[in-house]
């Protein structure tokens, strides 16, 4: 039996994610499930007015291959039944594991989480927002910074077994204006190790090659330029940066 074809073996949708703030729907190809956003779909943003979501998601994903830690996964451009869109391989998340979360503000653990900030729940108790201190969450954290990531919410951290995290929903990124909006600052400050710092440096070579022309069909040419400046900037600091600019440091909602 010959190879299933992703991108020209007929998509079937089989419902649709209402919770998302463009058009997103679940569905399949063979017996492959699939998550597909259709251009058509999408919302303008005056933020980000050049190119659209379906490209950056696909940006994402060629960076995530090159940065070499899989945090994106398999994304790619294709036909569907609304039109051309970004689709992604489903991916079936641990229930009992939760990277992101918020408790109440006095129980804090000590090891093992990082305290990003606190303030009041709807019921006026302080809750304080945290995430797990992880080698794979890092890896994230460092993935958001190059490709200036607007909105990690916690939800769009899947939590996979094994431990493994795969970050999703990338279409807010590659702005050529700093526009990070993350939860997970709670290594600021902190010394980027050598793996971390190795992969910024495939990202930075990649441009000058192969990466850098696919992006070409992706992003302007400003916004590879951008990138390719933050990745200048990531080496030469050798830490997680600081919030910095006016806009907020973390998305809202939270998740």
């Amino acid at each position: 039996m010959p190879a299933l074809d992703l991108v020209t073996a007929e998509l079937t949708l089989s419902g649709r994610i209402t919770t998302a703030s463009n058009a997103t729907f679940l569905g399949s190809i063979g017996d492959v499930p699939v998550v597909y956003k259709p251009i058509a779909g999408e919302s303008p943003l005056w933020d980000f007015p050049d190119g659209t979501l379906a490209h950056r998601e696909v940006a994402a994903y060629l960076v995530s291959q090159v940065i070499g830690w899989d945090v994106v996964p398999h994304t790619w451009l294709r036909d569907g039944p609304l039109g051309e869109g970004m689709v992604q391989l489903w991916q079936e998340q641990e229930p009992a594991q939760s990277p992101v979360d918020l408790i109440a503000a006095d129980h804090v653990p000590g090891t093992g989480w990082k305290y990003v900030l606190e303030g009041q729940d709807e019921n006026g108790r302080m809750v304080a927002l945290v995430h797990e201190d992880s080698p794979a969450l890092r890896r994230m954290a460092v993935f958001d910074l190059v490709v200036n990531n607007a909105d990690r919410k916690g939800n769009h951290i899947l939590a996979m077994k094994g431990g493994h995290r795969h970050g999703v929903d990338h279409g807010l990124t590659f702005h050529s204006e700093h526009k990070l909006r993350t939860v997970l600052w709670g290594w600021l400050g902190e010394p980027l190790t050598a793996e971390e710092l190795d992969g910024v440096d495939r990202v930075t070579e990649g441009l000058t090659s192969e990466l850098g022309r696919n992006l070409a069909d992706l992003l302007t040419a400003e916004e590879i330029a951008s990138l390719a400046s933050r990745c200048g900037r990531l080496r030469l600091t050798g830490r997680f940066p600081a919030p910095s600019g006016g806009m907020p440091a973390v998305p809202w909602p939270l998740f």
